[in-house]
């Protein structure tokens, strides 16, 4: 039988031409160096300096009683329903009657759904989407030391610093750290640190969503008053003042103070209580220097006026409410 030259070709050739479209096809799926490179940083990404804690997200939100979702099931409107989840965490859909989805999230309910769909021979491959319409608390609230607490609306993604600058932004007396409790956690809340310059802390900036509380935590406070240069509140946070650098910070002590009348007036437990401070002594170096602790207040009174010791109290506290704040340097 004779071939024609064209298929004598063909014929002789097919096997170059399939190994050279092997090794083509090996080639394209070979990655290069820096293809190879990419690969490797994406599927092994450098882990972050320094996290708080994990970012939340609407998706890792937990359903609860009072939230109002709306449930589709692909290709059968029959079924699309809305609903909002009862105070015993259920919610009712034709054909699979009541179901609990409190405590799931949106995924883990529609995979619920799904189950019961198939599993009751309803929908063959049911496909069901869970949107959440309306949350139980639609806002955030927002407590402790900022201008405006109360509840904001978080539309969206809100960062916490949004919603700080919606409450009117910090007070004088606002610490150095706050305490965000995530709706889906209640009993466990995240310690958020500040800085003095909030752009230094850009890791603080938290996602919050509906539902999560804010609490602004008040810094610690030594109050110097009475017949001192500067009469003032200052903010401790972490740092252990003594009376001498409390004086000192105040600006000291004026020609006209009685050092004798010195006292610490400290609010505990059992109500205010005056403890003499021999400052005079403290200021010669002939007595141990006094540790101050949270909202004391020291009183250096004037000798121009007798202060009687039932009033020593009542002025020292008039006139630390007056007293202007100052952050320790």
């Amino acid at each position: 039988m004779r071939w024609s030259s064209s298929r004598l070709v063909r014929s002789r050739f097919f096997p170059f031409l399939l190994l050279i479209a092997l090794a083509q096809r090996s080639s394209a799926q070979q990655p290069t160096t820096g293809e190879k490179a990419t690969t490797e940083n994406i599927a092994a990404p450098s882990e972050p300096s320094h996290a708080i804690a994990p970012l939340q997200t609407a998706s890792s939100l937990r359903l609860q009683a009072g939230d109002l979702i709306d449930v589709a099931v692909y290709n059968v409107p029959e079924l699309t329903t809305k609903a909002r989840i009862s105070t015993k965490g259920e919610i009712y859909l034709p054909l699979i009657d009541y179901i609990n989805v409190a405590g799931l999230t949106a995924e883990e309910a529609e995979g619920l759904i799904q189950k019961r769909l198939s599993d009751g021979g309803f929908v063959k491959n049911p496909h069901v989407t869970l949107f959440v319409d309306q949350y139980a608390s639609q806002g955030a609230s927002i407590l402790g030391e900022v201008v405006r607490p109360g509840v904001y609306p978080v539309p969206g993604q809100q960062r916490l610093f949004d919603l700080i600058s919606s409450a009117g932004g910090f007070t004088e007396k606002a610490g150095k750290s706050i305490a965000v409790t995530h709706r889906d956690q209640p009993d466990k809340s995240t310690t958020v640190p500040l800085s003095r310059n909030i752009s230094d802390n850009p890791e603080s900036n938290i996602p919050i969503l509906p539902g999560d509380t804010i609490i602004v935590r008040k810094a610690d406070l030594v109050y110097v008053v009475g017949d001192v240069g500067r009469p003032s509140g200052f903010l401790m946070d972490s740092t252990h003042l003594t009376v001498l650098q409390a004086i000192a910070l105040a600006g000291g002590t004026t020609h006209t103070a009685n050092l004798g009348g010195t006292r610490i007036i400290h609010r505990g437990p059992d109500g205010l209580t005056e403890t003499p401070v021999e400052l005079k002594k403290i200021l010669r170096a002939k007595a141990p220097d006094m540790t101050m602790q949270p909202d004391d207040i020291l009183f250096v009174p004037t000798s121009a006026t007798k202060v009687f010791a039932g009033r020593a109290m009542e002025a020292a506290m008039q006139a630390a409410t007056a007293a202007s704040i100052v952050a320790i340097p």
